[in-house]
């Protein structure tokens, strides 16, 4: 039996009701980037949450990133995270720096620029390593931590929070500057360890929690998540909203030394943090979440394992990085935007793109 034709009003009248509700706007941004975290490694951590509790499934939209750096088929964390922060693929070792020299500014430091938001990063590593050097400094290698520590000090970021605080003291020091009387003079409220973190008062903050770099996940505490959530609060009273890069650095470090037990400690503490990271998100409805990876590190394969235990069998074969793609996960609005198999590049344009105001 045919059905009748609608008339061209009922027609129009249709297709309005249809129309999907306007995407809310993203005022806010949080990049959290999982240190050599590739699909084993979050697969490793769905089973060890018992599947359905992983974190990792609340998020609605995934992808791959493709991670070779400019002159290398497998990246260095310098490369890697500047890639990530900048938009620009450059040379292995290198900060945000072209191979001609050239500066490339992170995401947070246009983002801050161009549209008035609130700036910082939170990580579990020193905060000269490469992933936050690259949102904030520019050097030929990412060892270069006396130059590095300088061009922190004198950074707008209005949150910094990680370890290494012996880097900041002259005595400690090749040129005998003192990073640290630079933060103070510019007026950053400083704290030395977790509960000093969150006690802090004021629009600037910055946390060097440990002497050297950060003690693993089962010694330093929920400093992660609180950290992030200290992070969160700060920036979150700026008129323009915020952007903040949040990493889970020493999933890296036990992948390099090939320790099971370490990286399974080190993923669930970057679980607790997603958790409260996408309930923050889900309340406020304004802020797009992006997880990914610099690389993959370890080349973990998992062989076997038993589900009902949570258990995987980990298997490696490299002590370095490995050449793979890594996963992207995204919630909140504009997730959308980060699926399918994009470049490390990417990230940079997609998140201007998406907080320019209409």
């Amino acid at each position: 039996m045919l059905l009748p034709l609608l008339s061209y009003a009922q027609w129009g009248r249709t297709t309005k009701k249809q129309q999907q509700p306007k995407t809310p706007e993203v005022r806010n941004i949080i990049f959290v980037v999982g240190d050599g975290m590739g699909v084993a490694q979050v697969y490793t951590s769905l089973v060890a949450q018992r599947g359905d509790n992983s974190v990792f499934l609340r998020f609605p939209y995934t992808g791959f990133s493709r991670t070779y750096s400019h002159n290398r088929y497998t990246t260095d964390s310098g490369a890697g995270g500047s890639a990530l922060m900048t938009g620009h693929k450059v040379e292995n070792y290198h900060i945000a720096l072209g191979p001609d020299g050239t500066h490339y500014p992170s995401f947070l430091t246009t983002a801050k620029r161009l549209f008035g938001k609130a700036a910082g990063f939170v990580v579990t590593s020193s905060v000269l390593d490469a992933t936050p050097a690259s949102t904030y400094a520019h050097v030929t290698n990412r060892k270069l931590f006396d130059s590095i520590s300088m061009q922190m000090a004198q950074c707008d970021f209005e949150v910094m929070v990680g370890g290494s605080l012996n880097h900041f003291k002259p005595e400690n020091r090749h040129d005998g500057f003192s990073p640290l009387d630079t933060l103070q003079a510019r007026g950053y409220a400083m704290a030395y360890n977790t509960m000093e973190l969150m006690s802090l008062k004021g629009r600037r903050i910055c946390g060097l929690l440990s002497p050297n770099d950060p003690p693993k996940a089962m010694d330093r505490g929920r400093w992660l998540t609180m950290g992030t959530m200290k992070a969160i609060e700060t920036l979150n009273v700026s008129d323009n909203g915020f952007v903040l890069m949040v990493e889970g650095s020493q999933i890296d470090w036990a992948c390099h030394n090939n320790d099971s037990a370490y990286l399974l400690a080190e993923l669930a503490d970057f679980e607790d943090m997603l958790t409260a990271v996408l309930d923050f998100a889900e309340q406020d409805g304004h802020t797009l979440v992006v997880v990914t990876a610099d690389h993959e590190t370890g080349g973990l394969s998992l062989l076997n394992g038993n589900i009902a235990e949570g258990q995987s069998q980990l298997s490696w074969s490299t002590g370095g990085h490995s050449g793979l793609m890594v996963p992207v996960f995204a919630y909140g609005p504009g997730a959308q935007h980060f699926t399918g198999i994009m470049q490390n590049v990417d990230f940079y344009n997609k998140f201007l793109q998406l907080i320019q105001p209409e």
